[in-house]
């Protein structure tokens, strides 16, 4: 589809030039500097003005930490195969323990005068920006155990649940099979996943085939692995309060337990308008029902192939125009971060496969990283990537308390900025190409309701089960297939689904993380209910946006959207984004109708 080598590395000379530049070396001894003054400041006596000194020392040494470990994972995830990449990560997390104890302290002492702590935050003009950052670390201070067993676990973490996310990422990112007997050529199972995309459907079959057998191959450490990150996650929640994982990642989330049922009663009550959507599309292809092989065919409005590629030039210039026609200063920043490399964009092997965009907080900048295959879901993925990009760009300048955002707000952000790009491609185009572009954007709101339901539901009975004792690959995948025949349905033949997603999905494999599924739900709601507004309002929308961006470190996300106009705890407010994508579906069943007959 492109000319090898087309699209892009990244540069990360800005950040650090090497491990073994000055500026990196300097900063790893600062970090324990920065450290020690943070544990300083909790052994002195506290007043207004220490409280701010301790946000100040906690700002600092937390800031540096994250830029130090975000530059040796950018190295580590472009060649899984660096063994001095992965000795940095290690020496980084070591380094970073009493930064550990040094926030579980924190929250103690923020406990123990909570009182006054309260008042000062109150009266105190210097520290009322702090407020919601404050107020978020008592409510944690409630969910930690003592601080020597804090200690302990995030030492024991390096060996354990961040040891198992490492070995998932090694395996995934290197794990081959034999694809042709002739030239003895291997796939890796990243390229095989690309292949879900051929307009050659025996193609198709043969990559899934072939990618089952490779997941199948690994599953044994695999399984290893994700008993080990649920049984880390199960034993630290619950000595630590907790009364289950989803109840963290609420909090984690900042959503009420109200807010969370009516987004997953709003997503279930939207399975049978994908399933239309699905039952179309195989009509489209001529087939009885979709395998799950299927779901990411390309179509046309002939039901064949395909739609035109891309060159990654192509690309990131319809991507800038569309964020002009939002907002000229975000079209601004795409291109800069075009034109200051900051995008790894080549696909190659020991990268790890999908997207990802990290920041840099001392930098003041982000890196992007894909595998660009010139298709346009290769294009919104950029444009996703680059709402992350964007939404970090705007609270830069904030201390760094105030730009923790949760990942529901994230995905905000990165699926309206997918949506620019994806409206812009609609309105421009050809009778031809609308059936297609509909189609792909059907194709990710069915991963983003049905598909993340399904890991939704896969997760909430493997914690159950996980608790009981370990699960063999067998269990696993029989989870796995529950899942998805309880939200595909009839939408797929229940004989071809995908068994191993719980070994492709790396989002499983976050000790820290549980339920790193319902946000994207979330975010693609929410961001369609944005766009709506958008399309309302006008120009002046693009302010509004910015400021609800700027926010999202500094309040619940309740909060954040009552500031916008919506009630999250509401399922007619859920409503509003799955009838776009009903129009969306309406409009599809026409046009697939048209071609078929």
């Amino acid at each position: 589809m492109m000319k090898k080598n087309e699209a892009p590395r990244w540069k990360l000379t800005s950040i650090y030039p090497s491990f073994d530049a000055p500026e990196y070396v300097r900063d790893t001894v600062l970090l324990n500097e920065r450290i020690n003054a943070l544990l300083g400041c909790l052994a002195a006596p506290l007043s207004p003005e220490g409280l701010l000194g301790l946000l100040h020392a906690y700002e600092a040494a937390a800031g540096l930490a994250e830029n130090l470990k975000a530059y040796a994972e950018a190295v580590y995830t472009t060649d899984t195969r660096d063994e001095r990449a992965l000795g940095e990560i290690n020496a980084l997390e070591a380094a970073a323990l009493p930064l550990g104890k040094g926030v579980v302290l924190f929250r103690n002492r923020l406990k123990e005068q909570q009182e006054q702590v309260l008042q000062w935050m109150a009266s105190e003009d210097s520290l009322k920006p702090y407020v919601f950052f404050v107020t978020q670390s008592l409510a944690k201070a409630a969910f930690q155990m003592a601080p020597d067993m804090e200690d302990l676990a995030n030492d024991l973490s390096r060996s354990g649940g961040n040891a198992w996310t490492r070995l998932h990422e090694a395996i995934a990112s290197t794990t081959t099979v034999q694809w042709d007997e002739a030239t003895g050529e291997r796939k890796t199972v990243i390229s095989l996943r690309d292949l879900a995309h051929s307009p050659d459907r025996h193609i198709r079959e043969r990559a899934y085939n072939a990618e089952l057998t490779a997941w199948k191959s690994v599953a044994i450490p695999l399984a290893a692995a994700l008993n080990g990150v649920k049984g880390t996650a199960i034993t630290l929640e619950t000595r630590r309060g907790w009364k289950s994982t989803l109840e963290k990642s609420r909090f984690q989330s900042r959503i009420s337990e109200k807010t969370l049922a009516a987004l997953i009663t709003t997503m279930e009550g939207s399975l049978p308008l994908f399933r239309r959507y699905l039952k179309a599309k195989a009509r489209l292809l001529g087939l009885p029902v979709c395998a799950f092989y299927d779901l990411f065919a390309p179509v046309s409005r002939t039901g064949t192939a395909v739609e035109r590629p891309w060159t990654w030039e192509e690309g990131t210039n319809f991507i800038a125009k569309q964020f002009d026609a939002f907002d000229p200063a975000m079209g601004i920043f795409a291109r800069h971060a075009f034109a200051a490399s900051w995008i790894d964009a080549e696909p190659r092997e020991g990268k790890v496969g999908g997207a990802y965009c990290t920041d840099f907080p001392l930098a003041g900048e982000s890196r992007i990283l894909c595998n660009f295959d010139g298709s346009f879901d290769a294009v919104t993925t950029v444009a996703h990537e680059l709402g992350h990009a964007w939404h970090h760009e705007l609270i830069k300048d904030l201390p760094w308390s105030l730009t923790q955002y949760p990942m529901t707000l994230a995905e905000t952000a990165s699926i309206f900025a997918e949506t620019l790009v994806f409206e812009g491609a609609l309105r421009h185009a050809s009778v031809q190409e609308r059936l297609a572009l509909i189609e792909g954007n059907l194709k990710d709101s069915c991963q983003v309701i049905v598909d993340i339901l399904s890991r939704f539901y896969f997760e909430q009975n493997l914690f159950m089960r996980r608790a009981e004792g370990e699960l063999s690959p067998d269990g696993l995948c029989e989870l796995m297939l529950d899942a998805q025949k309880k939200t595909y349905a009839q939408g797929l033949d229940p004989a071809l689904l995908h068994p191993y997603m719980w070994a492709v999905k790396s989002h499983y494999y976050d000790p820290a993380l549980g339920f790193y599924n319902y946000p994207y739900g979330f975010g693609l709601l929410f961001s369609l209910s944005l766009y709506a507004k958008a399309e309302a309002t006008g120009p002046h929308f693009k302010m509004v946006y910015q400021d609800l961006l700027r926010l999202t470190g500094r309040a619940s996300a309740e909060t954040l959207a009552q500031a916008a106009g919506f009630v999250l705890e509401d399922e007619v407010f859920w409503q509003q984004g799955i009838g776009i994508i009903a129009a969306r579906v309406e409009e599809f069943e026409r046009l697939v109708a048209g071609v078929t007959g």
